[in-house]
């Protein structure tokens, strides 16, 4: 029987916060959105919730400062983390950056998923590596979205999304990578299918270890 699938258009906006102090309680579930600043990781947000402006898009990346929390239903929440791999910004803007997005990603409980957006044209760069295997190792689902799909015609698109496959499955079985485009609307239904089930999932309750 499949999932039903959530509204994605009822999302709305919670809360920015500059670290995980600041953020509601650390409960629920929650699915968060993370790559380099030009992945395209807000039109992906706009598009998928069909907001234009849910996730402010920006010409000049690195924009997204803070992390950003929003609800779709009563306990599910999407979070738009700060991008990495920025460049043009000072070093302790940087630094404090690195700091939340990596205190988050470690220390919140009810991070269940992580969304990793690439480029399609530039998939599977060194920090995007290190995402993959950090959350790997932390035992959560991983969907990487290979953005700008539209800038590739069908052939290559595909040939991309084969070999990245291919690359992340030594991340173990719950990768899955999708091409998208915010622009064409390449994507969105499988996407939307696959947080739809997570959302929907059964979680085993966290233990605190002794």
């Amino acid at each position: 029987m499949d999932t039903p699938l959530l509204n994605f258009r009822k999302v709305h906006f919670v809360t920015s916060a500059p670290d995980i102090r600041h953020l509601p309680n650390d409960g629920g579930i929650e699915i968060a959105f993370a790559g380099r600043s030009n992945a395209g990781k807000s039109s992906a947000l706009n598009a998928l919730t069909e907001q234009r402006q849910l996730a402010r898009t920006s010409k000049t990346p690195g924009r997204t400062q803070l992390i950003n929390l929003f609800e779709l239903e009563p306990g599910k929440r999407l979070v738009d983390l700060p991008g990495y791999g920025y460049a043009q910004v000072p070093l302790d803007m940087k630094l404090k950056w690195q700091a939340s997005l990596s205190e988050y990603l470690q220390r919140r409980e009810s991070l269940k998923a992580l969304v990793l957006l690439m480029d399609i044209r530039h998939p599977l760069k060194d920090l995007d590596l290190q995402m993959l295997e950090w959350a790997s190792n932390s035992d959560l689902k991983i969907l990487v979205l290979l953005t700008k799909a539209d800038k590739l015609n069908p052939g290559p698109r595909k040939n991309v999304v084969q070999q990245v496959r291919k690359a992340t499955t030594v991340f173990g079985d719950n990768v899955h990578v999708e091409a998208f485009s915010s622009l064409k609307g390449i994507g969105v239904e499988p996407v939307i299918k696959i947080l739809s089930e997570w959302y929907q999932a059964d979680y085993p309750e966290h233990v605190d270890e002794e």
